[in-house]
C-alpha cells in the first residue's frame, strides 16, 4: 500500500517501531480498517430488515438513503482514512498520526455513525454537524500533512478528501430539503470511484510489477504517461456528468469512453502474469469493476430499457468499491503487521463473497420479481465476506506483531 511513493522513508518506519502505546493506535490503518470491517458487517446485516420494515432504526433518513450514506460516508470513508493515514508518512517523511490524536479521529468517525443512526432522536442539524465533522477534520489533516511535507504531487488526494467531506454536507442539506439525496449520493460515489482510479491506478501496476520481478515473470507493467492522465481527466468529466444527469446522452457517451479508456489502462498492467497471487488479482478485479461500472452506467443512460440504472451503481458500489477496498485492507494489514504477503483461504473466501454479492445485486436489478430473495443473497454474501475479513485480520489489527 505504501508503494504509492517509491522512495523509502526511514524516519516514519523508525517512529512506528519506537511506538510503545496501544497497538491499535500505532498507525491509522489499525482502528479504521477494524471499524470499516465491523460496520460493513453490521450495516449490511441490518439492511434487508431495515429495507423491508421488519426492523425500525431511529434515523431521520429513508432506509435507502441511510444505507447509501453509511456504505459511502461510513464504511468507505473509514477505509480511505486508514489508507491515507498510513500512506502519507511514507509520502512525506513526517511522523504518523498516532495515540490520542488518532483515537480522537476514530472517535469522531464512530460518533458520526451513531449520529446518523439516531438522527430522528436528536436535532438533524446536530446529527449533520457530528457526521460531517469527521471528513472535514480528516481532509484538513491530510492537507496539512501533504503541505508540511512538501508533497505537492499528492495534494489532489487531499482535494478529493475535502470534496468527499463537502458531498457529505450536501447530503444532509439535500435530504433535509427534498427528503432524498440522489445528487449528493451520486457525487460521493463518483468521488470514491475517482480515488480508486487515482490510487488504485498507482498501486495495482506497482504491486503487479513487484510480483513479476520477484518471480521473473517477464517485463514489468507499462509505466504511466500522458495517456493515463487523459483517461483520468475523461473519467472525472464522465463522473461529473453522471452525478448531474445520469440519464443524459452526454453522461452515457462520456461514461462509455471512460470505461474504454480504463480498460485500456488495465490491459497494460500485465495482471494475467500475476494470476497466481490472489492479493494482486483482487486489485486488478477492483480496477476492472471500476472500468465496467462506467460501461454499465453509460449503457444505462443510452439504453435504459435494457440496462437498469441500478446495474451501473452497484457495479461501482458493491463491485469496485467492495473489491478494491477489501484488497487494499488485506494487503496493507499483512504488510504493515509483518506478515507474509500471502492470501490465506479465508482471504480468498472474502474476495469471492464480494463477487457473489455483486452478481446477486446485478441479477436483482435485472429480475425485480426475485428482488427480495436476491437482496438477502447479496447482503449475506457481503456480510460473510467481511466476517471472514474480521476473523482473519482483526487479531492482526489489534495486536502488535510487526513494524506498524
Amino acid at each position: 500500500m505504501t508503494a504509492v511513493q517509491h522512495a523509502p522513508v526511514p524516519r516514519s518506519a523508525a517512529a512506528a517501531r519506537a511506538w510503545r502505546g496501544s497497538a491499535l493506535l500505532s498507525r491509522g490503518f489499525r482502528p479504521f480498517f477494524l471499524g470499516a470491517g465491523v460496520w460493513a458487517l453490521v450495516g449490511m446485516a441490518l439492511w434487508p430488515a431495515v429495507f423491508s420494515g421488519a426492523v425500525a432504526i431511529p434515523t431521520a433518513f429513508s432506509p435507502v438513503d441511510w444505507h447509501a450514506h453509511e456504505m459511502i460516508f461510513g464504511y468507505g470513508a473509514a477505509v480511505i482514512a486508514g489508507f491515507l493515514l498510513t500512506a502519507i508518512p511514507n509520502w512525506t517523511g513526517r511522523l504518523p498520526v498516532a495515540g490520542a490524536p488518532l483515537a480522537a479521529l476514530a472517535a469522531l468517525w464512530i460518533a458520526g455513525r451513531a449520529a446518523v443512526f439516531a438522527s430522528s432522536a436528536i436535532p438533524r442539524p446536530a446529527a449533520a454537524i457530528v457526521d460531517a465533522g469527521f471528513l472535514v477534520v480528516f481532509a484538513a489533516l491530510v492537507a496539512r500533512e501533504v503541505v508540511a511535507g512538501g508533497n505537492w504531487r499528492n495534494l489532489k488526494v487531499a482535494a478529493l478528501a475535502l470534496a468527499l467531506g463537502l458531498a457529505n454536507v450536501a447530503f444532509h442539506v439535500e435530504d433535509a430539503r427534498a427528503g432524498f439525496a440522489d445528487h449528493s449520493i451520486r457525487a460521493a460515489l463518483g468521488l470514491v470511484v475517482m480515488l480508486i482510479l487515482l490510487i488504485g491506478g498507482r498501486v495495482t501496476p506497482n504491486f503487479t510489477g513487484n510480483w513479476i520481478a520477484r518471480n521473473a515473470a517477464g517485463p514489468r507493467p507499462a509505466p504511466a504517461g500522458r495517456a493515463d492522465a487523459i483517461v483520468l481527466a475523461l473519467s472525472g468529466f464522465a463522473l461529473v456528468a453522471w452525478a448531474a444527469a445520469p440519464e443524459g446522452v452526454a453522461a452515457g457517451v462520456l461514461a462509455l469512453a471512460a470505461g474504454a479508456g480504463n480498460l485500456w489502462r488495465l490491459s497494460r498492467w500485465r495482471g494475467f502474469a500475476a494470476r497466481r497471487d490472489p492479493l494482486v488479482v483482487a486489485l486488478h478485479a477492483g480496477y476492472l469493476l471500476a472500468a465496467l461500472g462506467f460501461v454499465a452506467a453509460g449503457a444505462s443512460a443510452l439504453w435504459p430499457a435494457r440496462i437498469p440504472y441500478a446495474v451501473g451503481v452497484h457495479v461501482w458500489a458493491v463491485g469496485a468499491v467492495g473489491m478494491m477496498t477489501l484488497a487494499m485492507m488485506t494487503r496493507a494489514t499483512l504488510g504493515h503487521t509483518g506478515h507474509a504477503l500471502v492470501a490465506s483461504r479465508t482471504t480468498v473466501f472474502a474476495y469471492l463473497c464480494i463477487a457473489v454479492a455483486l452478481a446477486a445485486r446485478i441479477v436483482m436489478a435485472m429480475a425485480p420479481d426475485a428482488a427480495l430473495l436476491l437482496m438477502h443473497v447479496a447482503a449475506c454474501a457481503w456480510a460473510f465476506g467481511f466476517a471472514a475479513f474480521l476473523f482473519a485480520y482483526a487479531p492482526m489489527l489489534i495486536r502488535r506483531s510487526g513494524p506498524g
